[in-house]
């Protein structure tokens, strides 16, 4: 197994990054948030990998820049009907953490906007690793104490809000973190959070 890889970046295409470690160029296929990260032609790079045996696709070599996207990127791929160019396709459109709130708020449709993603793929994402994925670095990171509680759906005005602001077309994911943005969100009403939760939309 190729677990990461450290060398001069040869060469970028619009979906992979050609990386010579000993007088080897390796192809690693990238998301694009990652591929518009790496610095100029000739700089040292290094990247988190994944080999990738298929008898159809042949030996591919897939690339990230962290480890906590390699993880992701391999739990998105048991998911049944997610092969490893749509667990790519799902990284690019969205950030780990995102993902991680679109799994915990079980917003398939956000999910679905990723490139080769069908509703009925991202709901079977959803359903797969909601119990999988630890959302305590994400609820730590991006969410206070009193959202905490909105994301454990503990808040009865928050989840009014929540469900207010969904019914409005945003996203749940969106919603949750609007009400969770809200300063002293956890004293307020339904209708004041709402109405300070929509500036951050």
């Amino acid at each position: 197994m190729i677990a990461m890889l450290q060398g001069k970046l040869e060469y970028m295409t619009e979906s992979e990054a050609v990386i010579l470690c000993g007088g080897v160029g390796y192809e690693v296929t990238m998301t694009a948030t990652n591929l518009s990260a790496l610095p100029p032609i000739g700089s040292e790079v290094r990247v988190f990998t994944h080999l990738s045996v298929n008898e159809n696709t042949g030996i591919n070599l897939f690339g990230f820049a962290t480890r906590e996207e390699l993880e992701m990127f391999r739990r998105l791929i048991t998911v049944s009907g997610i092969g490893p160019k749509g667990a790519v396709g799902i990284l690019s459109a969205m950030s780990v953490s995102d993902l991680q709130m679109a799994i915990l708020t079980e917003d398939a449709a956000t999910i679905a906007k990723a490139p080769g993603i069908g509703k009925k793929t991202a709901a079977k994402l959803v359903l797969e690793l909601k119990d999988k994925v630890d959302f305590a670095n994400v609820i730590e990171t991006r969410l206070d104490a009193g959202a905490a509680a909105v994301a454990a759906g503990k808040s009865a005005a928050a989840s009014e809000a929540i469900e207010a602001l969904v019914t409005l077309g945003y996203s749940r994911s969106e919603a949750v973190k609007a009400v969770a943005a809200v300063p002293d969100g956890d004293s307020m009403d339904a209708d004041d959070l709402l109405t300070n939760s929509l500036r951050y939309l």
